[in-house]
């Protein structure tokens, strides 16, 4: 599996670029980065409203992350640039199974994985989870960070619709990591659908908190 991973120091070279990228257009202010576990399998479930959002970890969070990314994003000099970044591309309209072995092979390796759980941008509530977090989250017993993309929502000054003002301030909150599994090792339908009752609870909790913290 190893010939397979994507690159953790490609996923390096992504964190520099998009450190530069994000505060160079935009205020990001960066809350509870210190939750992000030093070393060991991590996966950052990160709520998805803004076309930014996933460069916008990538660059902040304190380690490399590679992020499950769909596969109409990698086009043209996009492709071979997000795969030499370490990102993985998925098909989201079936059971991309390469992508799955991929992703499952970061956090075996001790790396980053970041998901998109509602699977696609909309409010970014975490209302609507697709069943993938938890199959992650069980299968390799990684702990969850959720992570809240807080964003202006004044429309005006932006140049393309979901994305924030430039030079306008987004918040980026991590939160309290998790188990998702009930600590039986099961991987069943219905234990999966347990387990991703529960991560979006504590998913929808933390966003909560994080737009009181923020006053967002």
């Amino acid at each position: 599996m190893t010939d397979q991973l994507p690159s953790p120091r490609g996923a390096d070279v992504g964190r520099r670029i998009g450190v530069g990228l994000m505060y160079g257009l935009w205020k990001p202010r960066v809350l509870g980065a210190w939750r992000v576990l030093t070393t060991g399998p991590v996966i950052l479930a990160v709520n998805h409203s803004h076309v930014i959002d996933g460069p916008m970890v990538m660059g902040v969070a304190p380690r490399p992350t590679h992020f499950l990314i769909k596969k109409e994003a990698f086009i043209g000099p996009l492709d071979p640039f997000l795969t030499g970044i370490g990102q993985l591309k998925v098909d989201r309209d079936t059971t991309d199974r390469t992508a799955i072995t991929r992703a499952l092979g970061v956090l075996e390796s001790g790396g980053v994985l970041g998901i998109f759980p509602e699977g696609t941008r909309g409010e970014g509530d975490f209302a609507s989870l697709r069943a993938g977090l938890a199959y992650f989250a069980v299968r390799s017993g990684a702990p969850i960070v959720p992570v809240a993309v807080l964003g202006s929502s004044d429309r005006r000054g932006r140049l393309i619709k979901g994305l924030p003002p430039l030079r306008s301030r987004v918040d980026v909150v991590f939160g309290e990591p998790f188990e998702a599994g009930d600590g039986s090792g099961r991987r069943t339908r219905t234990a999966l659908d347990e387990a991703t009752g529960r991560i979006q609870k504590q998913l929808a909790a933390h966003l909560e908190n994080a737009r009181r913290l923020t006053g967002r």
